[in-house]
């Protein structure tokens, strides 16, 4: 081996070193924003799941009530309806 050649090679090991660790710390940057956005997701997800189970809760306590009647109920909710749209 050359010395002309080992000359070289030590300056051009020391850039690709320092490149390296940038691209890596790229990288860990691009991850931790990937995993806050994931985590931002399944919040919502989380709190919109929440939400739809409340309503299944109530709908279900609705159908299960014994005294409860249906029909005067749906035509309540109809009135109501029609109200709000002649407003």
């Amino acid at each position: 081996m050359d010395i002309t050649y080992i000359a070289l090679m030590i300056p051009f090991a020391g850039i690709a070193l320092g490149a390296f660790a940038v691209w890596t710390d790229h990288q860990r940057k691009v991850l931790d924003k990937q995993a806050e956005m994931s985590a931002e997701k399944a919040a919502q997800y989380a709190a919109s799941n929440q939400k739809l189970e409340q309503r299944v809760r109530v709908l279900e306590r609705i159908v299960t009530d014994k005294g409860f009647d249906l029909s005067m109920q749906i035509e309540d909710l109809r009135d109501d309806t029609q109200t709000k749209e002649l407003n």
